[in-house]
């Protein structure tokens, strides 16, 4: 896994997870469903950054790597959105 294209794909992959995720706020979703959507875009565009960059996993430790890194981004994502939501409330 290069971490340096890894970096650089991952940023602007969170900024649109976040767009969405006010999208989805401004439809009138709160609190932990909110929280759970941002959860799952991460974990949707994770898995499709990691297909898109490296191909179609054949083998299981393809789609585990691909799966734990569609994890991450979702835990962060939803982490630091829950985080700033909490830290950072709109008037």
């Amino acid at each position: 896994m290069n971490f340096d294209t890894l970096l650089v794909g991952t940023i602007p992959l969170m900024v649109i997870i976040f767009g969405l995720v006010e999208f989805i706020k401004s439809l009138g979703v709160t609190g932990k469903a909110l929280t759970t959507v941002s959860l799952v875009f991460g974990i949707a565009f994770g898995l499709a950054y990691q297909i898109s960059t490296a191909g179609v996993p054949v083998a299981f430790v393809g789609w585990f790597e691909a799966s734990i890194f569609g994890l991450a981004v979702g835990l962060v994502t939803s982490g630091f959105y829950k985080f700033a939501d909490s830290r950072f409330p709109r008037a």
